[in-house]
């Protein structure tokens, strides 16, 4: 008669008796039958809930991924300067540049300097330090992610003057000594 282990455990207790088991199951019998239209809820609710979770997930894999595509283009990139740049550039002559805005300077070899103002290399940050790297390098690293590249004189050798400036036919040297 008694349809549960619970119900047997009380009625061995002493607990409940034969009536009220019957009544407590009869009880439990209507609240199923009754309950499938709560059941239907439910199961929509549930299914709602893993597809949230879902989409949580996958935007939490891809924000993972994109950090991850992040870190490994800047370690290919830090390769790729350290690969590329140029070694035995200390010299007496010296280079200033603003880097987070604030001046640097950097001691090199006249042929580097000279290279640097006229374009053909930029300065790029290593790690602490900086690095003196072909302009088409420094192309493909600003292609693949920019923040590399601190100085690169070649865009300002390529900048137009204006045609209304009064002062376009005075040319303001980049390479001036003080």
């Amino acid at each position: 008669m008694v349809k549960n282990a619970l119900q047997a455990q009380l009625l061995k207790a002493g607990l409940v008796d034969n009536k009220k088991a019957k009544k407590l199951s009869k009880q439990a019998v209507h609240e199923q039958r009754a309950g499938l239209s709560n059941e239907a809820e439910i199961k929509a609710k549930i299914a709602q809930d893993q597809q949230q979770k879902q989409a949580r997930d996958q935007a939490i894999e891809q924000e993972k991924k994109a950090v991850r595509h992040e870190k490994e283009l800047k370690a290919s990139i830090v390769q790729m300067i350290n690969q590329h740049k140029i070694r035995n550039t200390d010299g007496d002559a010296s280079y200033q540049f603003i880097d987070d805005s604030k001046i640097k300077k950097v001691y090199i070899n006249q042929q580097i300097y000279n290279a640097l103002v006229a374009g053909s290399l930029v300065i790029a940050k290593e790690n602490d330090s900086y690095a003196f790297l072909p302009k088409a390098l420094a192309e493909r690293i600003n292609a693949k992610l920019e923040g590399f590249i601190i100085v690169n004189n070649s865009e300002q050798n390529e900048q137009t003057t204006d045609e209304d400036d009064p002062y376009a036919a005075y040319v303001i040297p980049d390479d001036l000594m003080w």
